[in-house]
């Protein structure tokens, strides 16, 4: 192992660590990945975070090989078909977070209640069709919830969420969870107003340029 992919393997245990931390999930559910060479390095089944090192993370090739001493995530098959589909994904997070997966088990996309649901790429954060965990349904499902989105929830279950990197999927699942909150709480008094495709449309050129000079 290089120094710079213990390093990596280091970042991914820790990100892991940080979803249980901040809510973001709980227990032994939920699983992180990043892209590698030739495949992509996920954490495994049944694996207390807190006691993960750097070399129990599982190594996965695209074609469903795997290295390593554990069994990989029982969703190897969402990480696995969302980084060959996905060119721009660079990891993976999927968090079971309470206020995302509260409204996934209402089968439930979140609408353009608020303008950084844009954040996410469009003008909602859809909800993909209920599958059982770790089935290639699943995976398909998730997919088209995904397309055109860094981010989703998937029925009955939880969130998938894509970045650049480690920091930036992790992020992404974070900001859903937020958004996730605010429509549940917004929803306890009434039903928000909900912004249209136009002004959505502008929210989306805006952030083109978000956060650059």
């Amino acid at each position: 192992m290089t120094p710079v992919e213990r390093g990596l393997r280091v970042h991914l245990i820790e990100a892991a660590r940080r979803m249980n931390a901040s809510g973001l999930n709980q227990g032994r559910s939920g699983n992180v990945s990043v892209r590698v060479e030739g495949g992509f390095l996920v954490t495994p089944t049944g694996v207390p975070y807190e006691s993960l090192n750097p070399p129990d993370l599982v190594f996965m090739r695209q074609d469903g090989q795997r290295e390593g001493t554990y069994t990989p995530s029982s969703e190897w098959r969402l990480h696995r078909d969302i980084y060959e589909k996905r060119s721009e994904a660079g990891a993976v997070v999927h968090t079971h977070s309470p206020y995302a997966t509260s409204i996934a088990c209402l089968r439930r996309s979140i609408p353009a209640f608020h303008y950084e649901v844009a954040f996410v790429g469009g003008s909602d954060i859809r909800c993909a069709d209920y599958a059982t965990f770790g089935t290639q349904e699943l995976s398909d499902s998730a997919l088209k919830a995904l397309e055109g989105r860094r981010a989703c929830l998937l029925a009955n279950h939880g969130v998938a969420a894509m970045g650049a990197d480690i920091d930036d999927a992790f992020g992404m699942a974070d900001k859903v969870e937020m958004l996730a909150r605010l429509y549940w709480q917004a929803l306890q008094a009434g039903d928000p107003v909900i912004l249209d495709e136009d002004e959505m449309a502008l929210i989306l050129e805006r952030f083109q340029t978000y956060g650059r000079d």
